[in-house]
């Protein structure tokens, strides 16, 4: 998981503009695209990578409760999680396997196991923001529910 988190902080990539599916098009994923990349030299890797740099607005939503629409990319198979990775897109378009930015995706601690679904679900939780580990994804939401 670690490795794939630090591959996903790595590179920076765009936002799939126009996109018809309905994660991506919600208010919350706009906001959290607003972002530009400053490249930093990484001891631990030895190299230059790219580190978000997030507009006020994004600031602005840091440690408030959002409302996200997207898709459960697991983490550990298909079963009920309190921890995976949310997307803007399915998993076949996601930053991971298709061609969208890490700005569209988030790391998810749920209160309770929220059931793995292929279709696309509304959550809410505490926005956190990360500019610093690149162990992790830029933005996380912890105390995470499902929205009926």
């Amino acid at each position: 998981m670690k490795k794939l988190l630090t591959i996903a902080l790595l590179f920076g990539g765009s936002l799939l503009i126009g996109h018809a599916q309905d994660g991506i098009n919600s208010s919350s994923w706009k906001t959290l695209a607003k972002i530009t990349y400053t490249k930093e030299y990484n001891e631990l890797l030895g190299f230059k990578i790219d580190m978000p740099v997030f507009s006020e607005e994004v600031k602005a939503l840091e440690g408030q409760e959002i409302e996200m629409k997207g898709y459960i990319i697991p983490t550990e198979g298909y079963k009920s999680h309190t921890e995976f990775i949310f997307s803007a897109f399915p998993y076949n378009l996601c930053f991971f396997c298709g061609g969208a930015g890490p700005e569209t995706v988030i790391e998810v601690t749920a209160l309770e196991p929220i059931k793995y679904t292929a279709d696309p679900i509304t959550i809410k939780g505490r926005l956190v923001l990360n500019a610093e580990d690149v162990n992790r994804l830029m933005y996380a939401l912890v105390d995470v529910v499902e929205v009926d």
